[in-house]
Order: structure tokens, then C-alpha cells, then sequence
């Protein structure tokens, strides 16, 4: 049997790395192009455009190893990003390590996994 891969171990080939940024183009453009879309088709006002635009930037604060004060702005902006999709997978972000790309699992690798921990949560309540 082949060796399972963790979901998040998935490469996608449409990333690209500027400087310490990894950008995922593909989603990037979905985003931004649906923000614009509802802007022009004035589903929302610009203020909240512009927010919801500022949320994969705004993630970006809340890193390891900076500051306490600006994680907390990051958290707390993270937490006011909650109801628009802050919660989502970042677009944009910070690149873990030099060389390092997005990774993004198949809906056939999410399925293997979630059967794997189901497997796993039956026979440790068998034992």
C-alpha cells in the first residue's frame, strides 16, 4: 500500500515566492477579482472592500516570533475578519521556510484522511 501523504503535504504548481510572500495566484485572483466584482456590481461599499481586501495582509501580523503587541493586533484583526472569511486559508502569506510552497490537499486526500482518523477513533474505542 502506498504511503499515505498528509493533506497538507500537497504541492500546487501556480505559487510563486516574492521575497519572504508566497502568493497562490489562482485563489489570489478569485479573491480579488470577487471583491472587485461585488464593488462594481455595488454589492458593497468600498470601506468594506477595502477590509475585506486587507484581510490576507492582515494575517500576515500574527507570526511567530514577533513582537507580543503585534500579534495582538494580528489576533484581534484576524478575529474581526472572522464573519468575511478571515478564517479561510490565506491567499497571500508569509513563507514558512526558504523554498517552501503552498500546499493544498485533493478532495481524494482529504477523504483518505478523514477515513484514517475515523479507523483510528474506532479502534482505540475497541481497545
Amino acid at each position: 500500500m502506498a504511503q499515505e501523504q498528509d493533506v497538507n503535504e500537497q504541492p500546487l504548481g501556480m505559487t510563486s515566492r516574492i521575497g519572504s510572500v508566497e502568493i497562490d495566484w489562482p485563489r489570489t485572483i478569485g479573491y480579488y477579482g470577487g471583491v472587485s466584482l461585488a464593488l462594481a456590481f455595488e454589492l458593497i461599499e468600498p470601506p468594506l472592500a477595502i477590509f475585506i481586501a486587507a484581510i490576507p495582509l492582515l494575517k500576515m501580523l500574527n507570526r511567530p516570533g514577533t513582537s507580543k503587541a503585534r500579534r495582538f493586533v494580528g489576533q484581534l484583526l484576524e478575529g474581526t475578519a472572522q464573519p468575511v472569511g478571515g478564517s479561510a486559508e490565506a491567499t497571500i502569506q508569509l513563507a514558512k521556510t526558504k523554498g517552501s510552497t503552498l500546499h493544498h490537499p485533493t478532495i481524494l486526500d482529504e477523504a483518505r484522511q478523514l477515513l484514517n482518523q475515523a479507523k483510528k477513533k474506532h479502534v482505540g474505542m475497541s481497545s
